[in-house]
């Protein structure tokens, strides 16, 4: 079975329960009980962890294990767990696979707050803070992951946004036990990421032009910030 390494679609096929979390001051190691995941996974494969990419390490007959890496404490939301938690789980994607979600590849942008719910129809709206220096990649209809789901921006404020959650969703994921204050890990679109960095390069490179057009203008305007 062919893999993408550390690419994933923001759908997640099941919600795992941490089994142990053995954390030191130099890393850790993950043990989850899962099972439709287990299935053709090998020792050495990516797979996501509530949106974190890691590298399973040992296969067992009930579940797997993962080492955490300091980086990785550092920047998701392991750190806060413990055993009994639900963890969305999602193998890598294979090169046969629809890409039904968006482009997910497992690199924590940082770590989110859940805020608070909402009744909307038969659906939710779920709200969530998010550190400021992600803002610039945020839109409403855009995408997001959050702990790994593929989710898209319905509402978006200063310091945070909102999703709605359908109940299948709610049902199919670790999203039922959030409590206000919990820490979420967030993935933004990588194709934002990409476009800023052309952007930088296209700006480098920018020099009046004859009608009048200048870099301090297009911040003036708000074009660029």
């Amino acid at each position: 079975m062919l893999t993408i390494s550390d690419m994933f679609t923001g759908l997640i096929e099941e919600v795992g329960r941490i089994r142990r979390l053995a954390l030191t001051g130099a890393g850790g190691e993950l043990r989850v009980d899962a099972r439709a995941v287990l299935d053709g996974l090998r020792v050495g494969e990516s797979i996501a962890v509530n949106g974190v990419c890691l590298t399973v390490t040992e296969v067992e007959r009930d579940g797997f294990r993962a080492h955490l890496s300091a980086e990785t404490l550092r920047r998701t939301t392991f750190g806060q767990l413990r055993a009994g938690r639900l963890v969305n789980l999602e193998r890598a994607l294979r090169v046969s696979d629809r890409l039904g979600g968006h482009i997910v590849q497992g690199h924590v942008d940082g770590i989110g707050r859940f805020l608070d719910r909402r009744p909307d129809g038969e659906s939710w709206i779920f709200r969530f803070a998010f550190p400021p220096d992600l803002r610039r990649y945020l839109v409403v209809k855009g995408s997001i992951a959050v702990d790994g789901i593929s989710l898209t921006i319905a509402g978006l404020g200063e310091a945070w946004f909102e999703v709605a959650i359908i109940p299948h969703t709610l049902r199919m994921t670790n999203l039922r036990e959030l409590q206000s204050g919990d820490g979420v890990n967030l993935e933004v679109d990588i194709l934002a990421k990409y476009m800023e960095r052309m952007m930088e390069s296209a700006l480098a490179h920018f020099r009046p032009s004859a009608s009048g057009v200048t870099l301090e203008r297009l911040k003036a305007e708000g074009y660029v910030k």
